[in-house]
């Protein structure tokens, strides 16, 4: 009986203490899209009987001047004549932190989905399989650009995407 009115004033304490502290708050309008960046990245590349194009559209929330989330897509289509034909589809979460203005850190999970069909004349089985990739790397930052080298902790030779686990990087968000 004892516990049960200590009980109930408690919470009737915290309803009350909360109130007025919600009540004190100033009401600010939103600022999230004030926080929000977007970027991104563009390749093409062709040549004889060869095509490479790739699109990689992103966006990151800024925290504050230290850290930003964000998440990004990957669409690329790469086709060499005669030979194959694969499109590559998936995203990526990212974080990253200004450890000084000029200097940043980044880590990046990102999952793509690679699909390769090969022609008839090469007696290969198609592909289709999921590679993950994990990121982390430094830069130099100046203003929205970032340049500097990642390296992918769960690099595979037979699998990964790029030649090495040493990705060199050219970051913009506007």
């Amino acid at each position: 009986m004892f516990f049960n009115k200590i009980l109930k004033s408690l919470l009737i304490f915290l309803l009350l203490g909360t109130n007025f502290v919600l009540s004190q708050e100033q009401k600010e309008p939103s600022n999230f899209w004030n926080n929000v960046r977007f970027g991104g990245g563009l390749g093409l590349n062709f040549g004889d009987d060869f095509f490479y194009g790739s699109i990689s559209p992103s966006g990151i929330y800024e925290f504050n001047n230290y850290f930003a989330l964000g998440l990004g897509l990957n669409a690329t289509f790469i086709n060499q004549k005669n030979s194959s034909k694969s499109t590559i589809l998936g995203g990526s979460l990212i974080s990253l932190f200004n450890v000084v203005p000029e200097f940043q850190i980044s880590a990046e999970l990102e999952q793509l989905n690679v699909s390769t069909k090969y022609s008839a004349l090469l007696d290969i089985n198609d592909e289709n399989y999921w590679i993950p990739a994990l990121f982390i790397g430094a830069g130099y930052r100046s203003n929205n650009a970032t340049i500097g080298l990642r390296y992918d902790l769960l690099y595979n030779d037979d699998k990964s995407l790029y030649i090495s686990p040493w990705v060199p990087f050219l970051r913009f968000y506007f």
